[in-house]
């Protein structure tokens, strides 16, 4: 429930930028012009131009997603509510080892182990928090923290 609430939070504001450049840029001009496209004075420099530029949209696009999320977990699991705020709702908390508060650096390790753990089939380093004897997930173990119940 927690990650369906905070992808809830981080993906309306995303929907909003993707429209807003997708309508700035002439894209709504592009579809409307779709059927009946302007004859370019040569349709290949505009085809590559355009892939080039929709290419490093979706570049810059993916680099803005992956920091707004690590930016948005790291802080909120090292402030004071030691949770985002799908968490809070659930009373959880995300702690060191001895259940202090984890800084900055421990809650960005803990963002970015979740990729190996992401990586793992069949959710396997997910699973793992069911089992372990303090329920920690693979990037838990692997940044050396807990979520408790509060």
């Amino acid at each position: 429930m927690a990650a369906l609430l905070d992808g809830f939070i981080l993906g309306v504001p995303a929907v909003i930028v993707v429209l807003i450049i997708l309508l700035s840029t002439g894209f709504g001009a592009f579809l409307h012009n779709f059927p009946n496209p302007p004859t370019p004075p040569n349709p290949d420099d505009v085809a590559s131009a355009m892939g080039a530029a929709f290419i490093f949209g979706i570049v810059v696009f993916a680099l803005l997603v992956v920091i707004g999320k690590w930016l948005y977990f790291a802080a909120f699991e090292s402030s004071s509510w030691q949770a985002t705020p799908g968490k809070k709702v659930l009373n959880l908390a995300v702690t060191d080892l001895t259940g202090a508060r984890v800084s900055f650096g421990r809650a960005t390790g803990r963002f970015f182990a979740k990729w190996v753990t992401q990586l793992i089939p069949l959710g396997i380093g997910y699973i793992l928090a069911g089992i372990t004897e303090r329920k920690q997930a693979l990037h838990d173990m692997i940044a050396s923290t807990l979520v408790l119940r509060r």
